[in-house]
């Protein structure tokens, strides 16, 4: 039996993309071939294309065993789509906002049942921007060999296809509108999920930090039952070489693009190992919740956070921080992340 045929996430978003009709633009960006399979890497938009409103980016699957990332993202658009048959309030926001989602960008690690990309490539130490601190070798990234984890490819080599593909969508269809949100799909770090913003290659405050600041605090101030998550610079846990995000973040500000704040999502695998370590015994079960009951509980786990951005960005300028609040958010992000004992 072919291997395509046991991989449910690209099964899921293929049934997902039939049964989405005219209410969502699905294309494809870019083929990726693995194992004798051409894969599609798939960009799915909903709502209003219009430079003039804010839009929300939602990717996934970037790296090929962390597959509750992708789970996540096709559950979350599954409920969208199945709104849009009934949901008079959901057509009403979307004249307001444009989604932009790419659940799967690595379809060949998916399939692989790989980290890296068929190349070998990690996607997420693959950008062209070196950490600006040490980053702990070979976990920050490594050029040695693509026999070992976290490679990131040769030096001054050609982008790989599902990063320039990532690239183009953030560019055409973020950057392009008056604010931006992104959010990426991960796991497999720590015993709580995390939030983490730029940098991931510099200990440095990035230049919207109170905007980053005013989110969380927005965030806990409507959702206070919400506290599991953990925002924070991904440089406090850890730092690598080229992050996909440092490196997008830095390009929309250096050309002066409408602000663009881009999250990771990191859920934290290891409470699951700890619930359940027979998981351990499992390839997958690094990365994955895989008991029924707590697969489904994380599938249900992160609605609420992606529907807020939207909220948010839809809200941007009754919440965004300017003056003597923007000064107020400064210091206290910078107290809480940058300071000498935080």
């Amino acid at each position: 039996m072919s291997r395509l045929a046991n991989n449910p996430e690209l099964l899921a978003l293929d049934a997902l993309i039939d049964r989405a009709g005219a209410h969502v633009m699905c294309d494809v960006v870019t083929h990726v071939d693995a194992d004798g399979h051409r894969l599609p890497v798939w960009c799915l938009s909903l709502g209003n294309r219009s430079p003039s409103v804010p839009a929300v980016g939602f990717f996934g699957g970037v790296h090929g065993v962390e597959r509750i990332g992708s789970q996540v993202l096709i559950a979350y658009l599954s409920h969208l789509v199945e709104r849009l048959s009934w949901d008079a309030t959901l057509h009403e926001q979307l004249r307001r906002i444009r989604l932009v989602f790419m659940p799967i960008v690595n379809p060949g690690g998916f399939l692989k049942g790989t980290r890296a990309n068929p190349a070998g490539v990690d996607l997420m130490r693959h950008a062209d921007i070196d950490a600006e601190v040490e980053a702990p070798w070979p976990l920050g990234g490594q050029r040695l060999s693509p026999a070992l984890p976290w490679y990131r490819g040769p030096a001054g080599g050609v982008l790989q296809p599902e990063a320039e593909a990532l690239y183009r969508v953030v560019r055409q269809r973020l950057f392009s509108h008056r604010v931006a949100i992104s959010i990426d799909c991960h796991s497999g770090f720590g015993f709580r999920d995390r939030l983490w913003f730029p940098y991931a290659g510099r200990k440095t405050p990035l230049a919207h930090l109170a905007e980053i600041w005013s989110l969380r605090d927005l965030f806990q101030r409507t959702y206070p039952n919400h506290s599991f998550y953990l925002m924070e610079p991904q440089c406090l846990s850890y730092t690598t070489h080229g992050d996909l995000w440092d490196f997008l973040y830095e390009e929309a500000r250096e050309q002066g693009h409408p602000p663009f704040l881009p999250l990771t999502l990191e859920m934290g695998s290891w409470l699951w190992m700890k619930k359940n370590p027979r998981q351990l015994l499992d390839p997958l079960g690094l990365f994955n919740p895989l008991l029924p009951h707590r697969h489904e509980r994380v599938l249900r786990r992160h609605m609420t956070l992606f529907d807020f951005l939207q909220q948010a960005a839809v809200s941007w300028e009754r919440w965004q921080p300017v003056g003597a609040r923007r000064a107020a958010a400064q210091e206290a992000a910078m107290s809480a992340w940058f300071s000498p004992t935080s």
